[in-house]
Formats: C-alpha cells, structure tokens, sequence
C-alpha cells in the first residue's frame, strides 16, 4: 500500500462499568494515566494519527460508557465502525463473563461474522486480587477467533501493541461501500454532532 494515502477508521471500546476503558483509552492517546475513576457519560471520542506498515492511519476511538442504561446505544455508536476492542477487567470475573453479550451485540449490529475484534484484559497489575486467569481468557478468544491481549493501562503494559493489532485487522477488512460515521468532533459535550466528513 502506497505509504502517501490516509486511511481513516473508527475504533469502538466496549465493556463493562469499571474495566478501564478511558485509562486505556487516554495511556495509548495521550500516553497518561489517570489516576481518579471518572464515569463515561454515553461516549468520549479521541482521535490518533499513527503510521501502520508504511501507511498513515487515522483512528477516531470511541470510548463508550459501560453502565446498562448506556447499552442501548451501543447500536449507534458502533455503526460504521471498523473494529472492536472488548475490555474487561482481570480482578472482575463478571465483567469476563459479559464479554459475550457485548460480542453478540455488536456482531448483531454490524450484521456480519468477520467483524475484527480484540479483547484486552485489563489491571494485570493488580495480580493478588485477580479473577480471571491468563488460560481461561486465552481460551475465550481462542474459541471465538479473536486475538488477546494482558494489558496495565497504569503501567503502560501491552496497550500499543493492542491498538496497531486492532488497527491491522480493520485495514485487512474490505470496507467499501461501508456508511461513514466519523465526526470531526472528539467531544460530545453538546447535543450537536459536528459535520460529518465526506471520507467515504
């Protein structure tokens, strides 16, 4: 692939209340971690500029509140998205479990069985208090042919490699004739979206 072309995608994070998902999100961004939890209210958008075997790639990622009266727009935040990151938390057994749910979800919305996911089990930090074993998420992923990745999002452990693997699998996905629904906005502090970009 030509290294002068920009491709753009739109990257979803998925996963229960708690697992990290905006630490995640703002370690690979901004390369900080924040220490405070702070509730995602509906969806929080970043945006990252990164070059993925000599191409520029543009990712808008949709950090997407985890509570269950947020679950119902997981359908709108994830149309015309071009992949998946399945989070949940390694000291949480109940937010493994949920994992399916949110694959079903998503794989319902999408209305296709080659949607590229990843799974990141976060807090691998916090080893006395784990829930959920290397093995047993191995497993999971394996079962459902979808890569796995033991990340810190407070000690920065994995969390690049997880994002340019998501990044490779979407580039891999023909995406024609798929609906574009990336904003030129990163915040949806307002109730007005910004206008679209003409990217497809």
């Amino acid at each position: 692939m030509s290294s002068n072309k920009r491709v753009d995608l739109k990257i979803i994070i998925i996963g229960s209340i708690g697992v990290g998902k905006t630490s995640l999100l703002y370690r690979y961004v901004n390369n900080r971690f924040i220490e405070e939890y702070r509730m995602t209210l509906g969806a929080n958008i970043l945006t990252k500029q990164i070059e993925v075997d000599n191409m520029s790639v543009k990712l808008q990622i949709w950090d997407t509140g985890g509570q269950e009266r947020f679950k119902a727009l997981v359908s709108s935040y994830s149309k015309g998205s071009d992949g998946c990151v399945l989070t949940f938390d390694v000291t949480d057994q109940d937010s493994f479990y949920a994992l399916e749910g949110w694959r079903k979800e998503i794989l319902g919305n999408m209305g296709c069985d080659d949607y590229p996911f990843v799974v990141l089990g976060n807090k691998i930090d916090l080893t006395e208090d784990r829930e959920v074993t290397s093995d047993e998420a191995e497993a999971w992923c394996t079962a459902r042919n979808i890569p796995y990745f033991e990340v810190s999002a407070k000690q920065d452990i994995n969390v690049d490699h997880a994002f340019e693997n998501i990044t490779r699998n979407a580039l891999s996905q023909d995406s024609e004739g798929k609906d574009c629904y990336l904003t030129n906005s990163i915040s949806l502090g307002d109730n007005k979206m910004s206008e679209r970009q003409n990217c497809c």
